[in-house]
């Protein structure tokens, strides 16, 4: 069938065409050039009557096939199709090994499976990218159940992978994963109203820090960072119950009230703010019966500020010299240990007053920007919201995130569901940003790094790897951040998305595998394109007409791209689209 070199075009190969005929059924098929000290091999592209162009992809040295060459074959002699051996060296082994995983079959070899490396493909960042409706969710739930359910009964059981489920169709997918010895599945939900088994999504506040308040209260200055970071102080001082801590509450009370003194304002402006201040903020020590004493005479705070006939508080002096009792301390140099449980409330009384004592109550435009944050912390605490913050003790981070992934006996969950169908899109957001934090946080702080690896799915990868505020405001972006470092301390991403195109180009640079259904976009198809340079136009003309269920893979979990057609899960998600017409005229 092939004859000699006509000509070589860059990676091109253009033989004669010896059989005079057009035979569709090997396009696309591969070739050996076989040389002294190699194998070189080929992509049949186009075949005409007269000649076969062949598109050079990699050389097959002592038994081992790499995606690119050093130099040209010298000749074309003895072009010939690959034997089984060396397929396998393409697309993977055909008998069941460990290393391997089943992706799905062969598009162009009939009857064959093209696999992937296990490691790589678990151990480096990974794209499932396509259209509604052509796979996405059908191939995530199928190469879990491949890799979970292994056909060599090889269980995974030390993997912790948790899937943010954004439509809550992935549950009836993995829920029979319960019946397999070695394997369990949990799933949380956000859902209230229907009777489930799944159990409440938790965020404890006691494990969120300045920059998780940042996000969930949707700041966007540092000023309103500070605000939160004093609140936080505040409600370690107000809440923690350390006795020690007292001296510390005072000096903040005593000098909010120093500070409303000196602004200027009327007697009776003075007085009714101190007053509101004292009502709601006290101590022990500093309230509004503090007694405040002189020789002969005991008066009350309150009687201080007793304003006379001619509008003025005579005593303002004697506050001022007992509130100056408490300032000997400075609470700046306190570092909060938050080791004890508070609620949404408790951080709603310390951001108030922490707007207060910032002074934000004297500057109406800098009180109506930090108000904002105190609005939208009781918009969430009088919705259905505040539900996820009820956590009953105290836990730490470290006991939080690996009771995650332990069932009521005490044995590994592989796999968590995570259902954001019934939350807004922001919420949604700060939910995934923060349990993602919280993954990449604990695997960063254990002595034996990589130990415990983590690996976090997001379906609908765009509606949260977005350019946001984050870099300029935190200086990072979790995900940024985890797609840059997170390899080396297992915590690895899975992004699942129709448009590539809108996620942050530093997360989809650093994915080292993909796996790509049917798109149409002509942006997407850039990015696709950009990511490597052995994709030929052929392959992303096809891309854009893939039929659902069938994918192109590439990687370095991958020998080489190729199409694939993925089985269908068993059980399948609920991510069918509507049939109308049975819904119409049933």
């Amino acid at each position: 069938m092939f004859g000699e070199l006509i000509r070589i075009d860059g990676n091109i190969v253009i033989v004669k065409n010896l059989v005079g005929k057009v035979n569709l059924q090997c396009l696309n098929y591969h070739v050996i050039i076989p040389e002294k000290e190699r194998n070189v091999v080929g992509e049949i592209l186009h075949i005409s009557e007269e000649t076969i162009e062949i598109n050079l992809v990699g050389e097959i040295i002592n038994n081992r096939f790499t995606l690119g060459m050093t130099k040209k074959p010298g000749s074309v002699e003895n072009v010939r199709f690959l034997y089984k051996s060396e397929l396998e060296l393409l697309i993977g082994h055909q008998n069941d090994i460990d290393g391997e995983f089943e992706v799905g079959a062969s598009c162009i070899y009939n009857g064959y499976k093209v696999c992937a490396r296990t490691n790589t493909f678990f151990a480096n960042h990974f794209a499932i990218l396509g259209n509604s409706g052509f796979g996405k969710s059908c191939g995530v739930a199928r190469l879990l159940q491949n890799i979970l359910k292994n056909k060599n009964n090889r269980i995974p059981q030390n993997a912790h992978i948790v899937l943010f489920d954004a439509y809550g169709e992935y549950n009836q997918a993995f829920d029979s994963l319960n019946q397999i010895p070695g394997l369990n599945f949990k799933k949380f939900t956000t859902e209230f109203t229907r009777n489930s088994d799944a159990e409440i999504l938790q965020i404890p506040t006691f494990l969120l820090d300045e920059d998780d308040y940042t996000l969930l209260l949707n700041a966007d200055s540092t000023s309103q960072m500070h605000v939160i970071k004093k609140a936080l102080k505040l409600v370690y001082i107000f809440n923690s119950g350390n006795s020690d801590l007292l001296q510390y509450k005072n000096e903040i009370i005593a000098k909010c009230i120093m500070d409303i003194l000196s602004t200027g304002k009327t007697a009776s402006q003075l007085r009714d703010q101190i007053v509101a201040v004292l009502t709601n903020y006290n101590t022990p020590d500093i309230n509004l019966d503090t007694i405040i004493s002189q020789p002969g005479y005991n008066r009350t705070l309150r009687q201080c500020l007793n304003i006379d006939d001619q509008g003025k508080m005579g005593a303002l002096n004697l506050v001022i010299e007992e509130l100056q009792k408490y300032t000997k301390v400075n609470s700046e140099e306190l570092t909060p240990v938050f080791d004890f449980n508070y609620t949404l409330e408790d951080f709603y009384y310390a951001l108030e007053f922490s707007l207060i004592s910032e002074g934000s109550i004297n500057s109406q435009r800098s009180y109506e920007k930090n108000n904002l944050l105190k609005n939208r912390l009781l918009n969430i605490i009088n919705s259905e919201y505040r539900r996820y913050f009820n956590v009953d003790r105290y836990i730490s981070k470290e006991e939080f995130i690996t009771n995650l992934f332990k069932t009521a006996t005490g044995e590994n969950n592989q796999l968590v569901n995570i259902n954001l169908n019934n939350v807004d899109d922001r919420f949604a957001k700060n939910i995934v940003k923060i349990y993602s934090r919280m993954f990449f946080e604990y695997s960063t702080k254990l002595e034996d790094r990589g130990s415990y690896p983590i690996h976090i799915i997001l379906e609908e990868a765009h509606r949260y790897i977005q350019n946001d505020i984050d870099l300029e405001l935190l200086g990072y972006n979790i995900f940024d951040r985890i797609c840059k470092e997170g390899r080396k301390y297992g915590v690895i991403l899975g992004m699942i998305t129709q448009r590539p195109s809108e996620l942050t180009t530093t997360v989809l640079s650093q994915c080292t595998d993909y796996v790509v259904f049917r798109i149409f976009h002509p942006e997407d198809l850039k990015i696709i394109e950009s990511i490597s340079t052995n994709i030929t136009v052929d392959s992303i003309e096809r891309i854009k007409s893939l039929s659902p269920g069938n994918a192109f893979v590439f990687g370095t979990a991958f020998q080489l791209p190729t199409f694939v057609q993925l089985e269908m899960p068993n059980p399948q998600p609920k991510s069918a689209s509507v049939n109308v017409e049975n819904l119409w005229y049933q």
